[in-house]
């Protein structure tokens, strides 16, 4: 006879005690009740036996060999059970898509002193390619965010004091300019923003370097128009800003006047746009990063990361 315990002592009930001889007719069972005690009688002498305890959620038990004389009556005592060692795998599996949408989520956030968007700046060398639906929710954001509408009749004010394109004076003049302006922009970042990078799997965002030296920073800018991170992480030919800018410049000769149409304008504006380009690059990687103001917080160049501080 005998009790079967945990290692502080407590009674362990249910935990099945088998004792077993040297003769498959001398295996016998029991099972200890809610004191953990167990008793087995009618057990014939001789040997070697020994008796084995298991219990859900304790280690086995065995004894060593008992050898019984006729008899002998044995008593164990408390045979003391450790508490089973529980192992745990935890397989944790990177989505890829889930981590572009929150990275997503904070560019969308992004403005220039808490104002201008700054939606197409990744300060992360490493971020998740776009989804197609993500350039094009993108570049529609852009298109429509008040601070852009703005923007286009600030532009189209200055077109009407340039006295171009030749539209005229007065309101009518400046409407027309002002639809010129938007249709322009509008048909640029929908090109060049969506539609050509999820054609051909390019990034159409700007990829903040911030790190190295000075030369460093002002080619990585200066380069960033003609040259694109691709959705598979490689670099490449920045088709996509290129061609949007040239297929802008292109519709615009559906709406100019005809005095301001040609190859001549389709070319201008072409240069123009790629030159904003690159001059937007330039503020981007030297300026504009350090007054963008990310879920709330201006962001900050790192002096020995790429990635911001806050």
């Amino acid at each position: 006879m005998g009790t079967v315990t945990d290692v502080r002592g407590d009674a362990v009930a249910g935990a099945t005690v088998v004792i077993a001889g040297p003769e498959t007719v001398d295996r016998h069972t029991a099972v200890t009740n809610e004191n953990g005690f167990f008793e087995f009688d009618q057990v014939k002498p001789g040997g070697p036996y020994q008796i084995m305890v298991t219990a859900a959620g304790f280690v086995d038990w065995t004894s060593p060999p008992i050898t019984l004389a006729p008899g002998q009556f044995e008593l164990l005592g408390a045979i003391q059970l450790r508490l089973a060692t529980q192992h745990t795998a935890v397989r944790v599996i990177y989505n890829q898509v889930h981590a572009a949408t929150e990275q997503f989520k904070a560019e969308e956030k992004q403005r220039i002193l808490g104002i201008i968007p700054n939606f197409y700046v990744t300060y992360d060398p490493n971020a998740e390619p776009l989804t197609t639906k993500m350039k094009f929710v993108l570049a529609l954001k852009v298109s429509i965010d008040p601070v852009t509408l703005a923007g286009i009749a600030l532009i189209a004010g200055a077109r009407q004091a340039a006295d171009t394109p030749n539209y005229g004076q007065g309101a009518e003049g400046f409407g027309k300019r002002f639809g010129a302006t938007a249709a322009d922009g509008f048909t640029d970042i929908m090109i060049g923003g969506a539609i050509l990078p999820s054609l051909l799997h390019e990034d159409p965002r700007y990829f903040y370097q911030g790190t190295g030296t000075t030369n460093s920073r002002i080619r990585h800018a200066i380069l960033s128009p003609f040259i694109s991170k691709r959705d598979n992480g490689g670099w490449g030919p920045n088709y996509s800003s290129l061609g949007g800018d040239l297929a802008s410049s292109a519709i615009a000769n559906l709406y100019y006047p005809k005095s301001n149409r040609g190859a001549g304008l389709v070319f201008s504006q072409f240069g123009i746009a790629t030159a904003e380009r690159v001059g937007a690059a330039l503020a981007q990687e030297f300026l504009l990063s350090k007054l963008t103001r990310r879920g709330g917080h201006m962001t900050q160049s790192c002096p020995t990361h790429k990635d911001p501080c806050h």
